[in-house]
């Protein structure tokens, strides 16, 4: 007998769940397998942002009025855009701690989040803490989260400082994203205890290059100098030894160097070549040793892996190794002997690679340069190129734009800027005796520009957006946000890293070594399609094969970025192409990396600030002489360290950019009333996101568009008035006024300037 459909039992079907994502105003959104649900700030149900949440959709009467419309200051509507949901409950809690305000409120100590988008108070016990001032800025613990019937409870685990304090937002950024400030005792006593050791590296079989005149380059406010540059033009006689007296750049009193005749060769171009009897560039990319003092496993080794990187804010480094090791031992400074690891690059005057050596080295910088010195010197040097410019006089070789290094070069800097080192008495730094460093600067360039020209015709993608740093006064006071662009300095020493990169990566898979690499995959086709629509709003679009862009070609997007660089949209279509890009991640397998057009590449360059390359280093000694002691373990961990890199590099990054945005903000508190020109950068159903030319970014609530009824266009991303036609979009020219800019939030209010927006196009 069949049974009634009435009595047939129903699986239940689940919840949708999703991350909570919640705004200033106290509601927020949940992106689920289902969709993207819109969450009032009444039913949040005790979730904080970044909770991964349980959802149960709201009944339609119930979601009618439920925070939507057009309320100033008020979240979009809910029923016109997105269906509404409550909490059910927390899945997976985002964070355990936060930062907030403690007030005074015996028998408590109420501890009030500075993150605006956590609405709850966490209660403490003041007989614990009594010590804490009201209005200090603490660390708390959540022990319970807050019910619909109880509210939060925790306790207070560090003082960061208070609220009027210069530094306290970044206090604030810091204990958010939980870095570590302090080292282990143990990891203390071991940077205290290294030695450089001269003699004892030398019997190690380190090679002693500080004859070779080497510089640095980094921006003026680094705190650490992984790496140092050395040019040579050189010929690899067939006794392998080099002509001193023919070398156009060696000093005759300088001992002669014993070279290969055939350097190991790399890549299909150096398969035609030999080297002896001819001369060609060595480019020498020395890098910190910094594996020689922090060995698998050991106190500082475990402090640098938990870190992952070191962190750079507006106004100071969270350094992933002491400052005995970060800022002195392992910094590559001028006049200074230091263990390095060598990468020596054998290039013709074209820019191909034709061969390469890997060894560790002693060096001695001779001069410390910063970028803009490096660039005077470079403008000061230009002029007809002579015989002497090059190793094959009359090379040719064209000039172009290179792909971007994502974090080649190891030279960042942090916080205020700093005045440059002093270079070493008689090295070559600038002034009187620049002539032989300015000479190896330009024919670096002019190497630089040819490399990059191969990796653009390659497919490497160069997204050339300004980068905003806020200058502080010695109080930590923001006085000038400054827009660092690239330049022929900054390009020489990325190509430099970039293809010592390259080179140590093909060494180590060529060998089938276990090693770390960097991996970036090209774009999901459905994510380059969907800016084809935005993009056609603009006419140079139409010159472009489409079908090509939104497949991932890169010469397709490669066009997009040269039309649109002279144009008012320039910035924010690479802007865009630049977010619909994967992000670089860490892998212990080699594979390509799409927006640098290379097979396989790693990182390799900065084993002061970044845990990978000091994996690398190892890993590359180990391949050339022996494995150490624990290397199996090490070689274990490779899948771990791998993704944990990857993790710490999303916070640092975020933790840098959140710092800047804080004191950029704080910055134009002085500008509430001015007007500025900007360009609208996002547009959405509730207003439009613009962007200053200093880069700053703030938002303009559709409120501020006018008194008519804005309808949204999602597929081109416009807002079109309703009665007057008017038309807002992606790259528009707006004339706006600051309303309000706040610190704690980061955030920027506009509105339109009275009669000035440079747009508005009817439809």
């Amino acid at each position: 007998m069949a049974r009634s459909r009435s009595h047939t039992r129903r699986s239940a079907r689940a919840n949708p769940r999703g991350v909570l994502s919640v705004h200033g105003g106290g509601y927020g959104f949940v992106q689920t397998s289902e969709g993207e649900f819109f969450v009032p700030a009444s039913k949040m149900g005790g979730a904080f942002d970044g909770d991964v949440v349980e959802l149960a959709a709201l009944p339609q009467e119930r979601r009618r009025g439920s925070g939507g419309g057009r309320a100033a200051g008020g979240p979009p509507a809910p029923s016109r855009q997105r269906p509404a949901a409550r909490v059910v409950r927390v899945v997976e809690r985002a964070c355990d701690t936060l930062v907030g305000r403690y007030e005074v409120a015996e028998p408590f100590g109420v501890v009030v989040p500075e993150d605006p988008r956590i609405p709850y108070d966490i209660f403490t016990r003041r007989a614990d803490r009594p010590d804490i001032e009201d209005g200090a800025l603490v660390r708390v613990r959540i022990e319970s989260y807050p019910t619909r019937h109880t509210a939060a409870t925790g306790v207070v685990e560090e003082v960061v400082g208070r609220t009027d304090d210069a530094g306290a937002g970044v206090e604030v950024v810091i204990a958010r994203h939980r870095l570590e400030t302090a080292f282990s005792e143990d990891a203390l006593a071991e940077a205290r205890a290294a030695v450089l050791d001269e003699e004892g590296a030398l019997a190690a079989g380190y090679r002693d290059l500080r004859g070779r005149l080497t510089f640095t380059i980094d921006p003026a406010d680094a705190r650490d100098f992984d790496d140092a540059l050395s040019l040579d033009s050189v010929v690899l006689p067939n006794d392998g030894t080099a002509d001193a007296t023919n070398d156009l750049w060696m000093d005759e009193s300088a001992p002669r160097e014993e070279l290969p005749c055939h350097p190991e060769r790399s890549g299909e171009a150096a398969e035609s070549k030999d080297l002896c009897g001819r001369r060609v560039w060595r480019l020498g990319v020395h890098i910190a040793d910094v594996s020689h003092y922090v060995p698998w496993d050991c106190a500082l080794d475990r402090d640098a892996r938990r870190r992952g990187t070191s962190v750079y804010l507006v106004d100071r480094v969270v350094p992933m190794l002491p400052h005995e090791l970060s800022g002195e031992l392992c910094s590559l400074k001028p006049g200074e002997t230091r263990r390095a690891m060598t990468v020596d690059l054998y290039l013709d005057d074209a820019g191909e690679l034709a061969g390469y050596e890997v060894y560790p080295s002693l060096v001695r910088s001779d001069a410390r340069l910063t970028y803009d010195e490096a660039q005077r010197l470079l403008e000061a040097a230009s002029g007809p190129a002579s015989a002497s410019d090059g190793p094959a006089a009359g090379g040719a070789g064209a000039a172009g734009e290179g792909a971007r290094a994502e974090g080649a070069h190891g030279g960042e800097g942090g916080g205020p800027a700093a005045a440059p080192a002093a270079a070493a008495p008689g090295a070559g730094a600038p002034g009187a005796g620049a002539g032989p460093i300015a000479r190896r600067l330009a024919a670096l360039s002019r190497l630089a520009k040819r490399r990059a020209a191969m990796r653009a015709a390659a497919g490497g993608l160069d997204f050339d957006t300004a980068e905003a740093k806020v200058r502080l006064d010695a109080e930590g006071r923001p006085v000038a946000i400054d827009l660092r662009r690239k330049t022929d300095a900054t390009s020489l020493v990325e190509e430099a890293m970039i293809l010592a990169n390259e080179t140590v990566a093909r060494h180590l898979k060529e060998r089938s070594f276990p090693s770390l690499y960097r991996v970036h995959e090209s774009p999901d086709v459905g994510d380059l399609a969907a800016l084809v629509p935005l993009l056609q709003e603009f006419p140079w679009f139409a010159e472009i094969d489409a079908a090509r862009f939104a497949a991932g070609d890169p010469h397709a997007l490669q066009r997009a970025l040269a039309e649109s660089a002279a144009r008012p949209e320039g910035a924010l279509v690479s802007t865009l192409l630049l977010r619909s890009m994967k992000r670089a991640v860490y892998r212990e397998r080699a594979e390509a990396h799409y927006g640098l057009a290379s097979e396989v590449y790693t990182h390799f360059t900065s084993p002061i600030r970044r845990y990978p390359d000091l994996v690398v280093h190892r890993m590359l000694k180990a391949q050339l002489s022996r494995r150490p002691e624990k290397f199996d373990q090490e070689v274990a961990a490779l899948p771990w360290i791998a993704e944990h890199s990857s993790a710490q590099e999303r916070v640092a990054d975020a933790a840098a950019r959140e710092s800047q945005e804080l004191k950029m903000v704080e910055y134009l508190q002085r500008d509430v009333g001015r007007a500025f020109p900007a360009v609208v950068s996002g547009v959405a159903a509730f207003g439009l996101h613009v962007r200053l030319e200093n880069t700053a970014e703030g938002f303009l609530p559709v409120r501020a568009l006018g008194r008519e009824y804005f309808a949204f266009d999602p597929a081109r991303h416009v807002l079109y008035g309703e009665d007057t036609g008017a038309a807002y979009r992606l790259g528009q020219r707006v004339a706006v006024v600051l309303v309000a800019a706040d610190p704690r939030t980061r955030t920027l209010e506009f509105r339109l300037a009275a009669g000035k927006d440079e747009g508005a196009p009817r439809r």
